[in-house]
């Protein structure tokens, strides 16, 4: 009967756990580059050129990449499989509103599969400077989502992001 008891005990924990636990997720950061905002674009719709600034590609420069489609249009595909710290997935290109937005879909197989919106978004400061906002969000599944509780994904999701913005400003600065 105690066993008992405390498999109820547990599981009452887990379901407690998984109500407190988000659900939803949200991340952004921003960056001016010294750049017309046209240039910025030009360049950021493209996914092959993430190659250059990404943190992940740093992360693994020797990852195995697929491209399937015209880079910089809806629909291109950029497939991955790297190592532990880039897993394996795709980023499919959802929709490109012409020097202001780019939105396109992650679906991350390794090392747990999720599927993210992500998002990069141009607004021009003045004629030769633009602000970018690179971000993602999407749902956290239960049970999955009781691993929110333990991942700060603003500390560390939110530094890749800022690495690679500013790793974005470099390139493009140096044009």
């Amino acid at each position: 009967m105690t066993f008992l008891y405390i498999i109820f005990l547990l599981l009452g924990f887990i379901i407690v756990l998984a109500l407190a636990a988000p659900k939803k997720y949200h991340l952004e950061r921003t960056i001016i580059i010294n750049k017309p905002l046209t240039e910025v674009f030009n360049y950021i719709k493209h996914i092959k050129n993430q190659d250059h600034w990404s943190p992940w590609k740093k992360k693994d420069p020797n990852m195995d990449q697929e491209f399937f489609g015209e880079d910089g249009t809806i629909g291109f595909i950029a497939k991955w499989n790297g190592n532990k710290d880039v897993g394996e997935g795709e980023q499919e290109i959802k929709n490109i509103v012409e020097n202001s937005r780019l939105d396109s879909e992650l679906r991350f197989l390794k090392p747990w599969k999720s599927t993210s919106d992500a998002f990069i978004i141009v607004n021009e400061v003045s004629s030769d400077s633009t602000e970018v906002t690179w971000g993602f969000s999407g749902n956290n599944k239960v049970p999955m989502n009781i691993m929110m509780l333990f991942f700060n994904m603003e500390k560390t999701v939110g530094k890749d992001f800022k690495e690679g913005l500013e790793s974005l400003k470099s390139v493009l600065e140096k044009k």
